[in-house]
């Protein structure tokens, strides 16, 4: 009798596991068996949660203070915007634990660029317009100390804002870092799969805005569509995570289930944020600059 009901038992089992997606399985499989990262917005992402930033493109502590208690992570624009690596110091200073994960898009995946980033204290890099594996690996090589990768000890002062309390800095940044890639035209797609396979890369999304750009199709053509969708599947098959840079993805959209990583999206608590004339902000646009011209509402870059 108690033979027959272990059986029962383990088909029981079998059968509710079966019932459970692959992605849910493995997430839980990681949360059980590792321990919880202190950078929030990744370990949000290792549990299949999607997680949202704000785009902080101006030097203004305040601002930047009071949205950081609101989201996931902290889009840092530095390919686009005139900040500099001493305005985003400054900024991830002033509240390092408000809530939001520093990250900072760079300009490339130059040494310099990303130990800067990283010695300022950014828990994350994004990378644009990678078309190939060696920009992929570029970005991985910088992103982490030694064994793993080539990130050089250096100053700043990353160690002493997440260091501490329990926490050793350097023995724990390789697995709590994250390393984002964007791909974002034909080129990359077709080597998308490579790019979203080189270890070290975490995440790969798609910039949606330029992908329309550089392929000439608008974002709801089908052929533009069969572009993302291919990152997508590529994304998938090597393990990695997915995501699109524009946040009006994140729900109503055939992938928007399998999407993870966004720029921009809604708050955390329902918090909006409001514009200079106290109206509130459309938090699933793209930054001013960025916007799709044929609809204005924003299409994420």
């Amino acid at each position: 009798m108690i033979h027959t009901t272990k059986l029962l038992l383990h088909s029981l089992v079998a059968v509710s596991l079966a019932s459970i997606p692959a992605a849910a399985q493995n997430a839980s499989a990681n949360a059980a068996g590792k321990p919880k990262l202190w950078n929030t917005a990744k370990q949000k992402l290792l549990e299949g949660k999607q997680v949202f930033s704000f785009t902080q493109s101006t030097f203004d502590i305040k601002g930047y203070c009071e949205k950081a208690k609101h989201y996931d992570y902290t889009w840092f624009e530095m390919q686009h915007a005139t900040l500099e690596f001493k305005d985003v110091e400054a900024m991830i200073a002033a509240c390092p634990h408000a809530g939001a994960i520093p990250m900072i898009r760079l300009p490339d995946a130059q040494e310099f660029h990303i130990q800067h980033a990283l010695d300022l204290g950014a828990m994350g890099i994004i990378v644009p317009t990678v078309d190939d594996v060696e920009r992929a690996r570029e970005a991985a090589k910088w992103a982490r100390f030694p064994p793993v990768a080539r990130r050089s000890t250096g100053g700043g002062q990353a160690s002493r804002l997440w260091g501490g309390n329990g926490v050793d800095y350097a023995k724990s940044f390789n697995d709590n870092v994250l390393v984002v890639v964007m791909i974002e035209t034909p080129t990359g797609v077709a080597n998308a799969y490579d790019i979203a396979r080189v270890e070290g890369i975490d995440v790969v999304i798609v910039g949606n805005n330029d992908m329309r750009v550089f392929s000439g199709f608008e974002q709801t053509d089908d052929r533009y569509q069969a572009l993302v969708k291919k990152v997508h599947d590529d994304v998938k098959r090597a393990g990695k995570i997915f995501g699109q840079a524009n946040a009006t993805y994140y729900k109503g959209h055939p992938l928007s289930s399998d999407s993870f990583f966004f720029q921009n999206g809604p708050s955390n608590d329902g918090w909006v944020p409001t514009d200079a004339g106290g109206r509130p902000v459309n938090t699933t646009a793209a930054p001013q600059g960025e916007e799709d011209p044929k609809t204005r509402a924003g299409r994420g870059k």
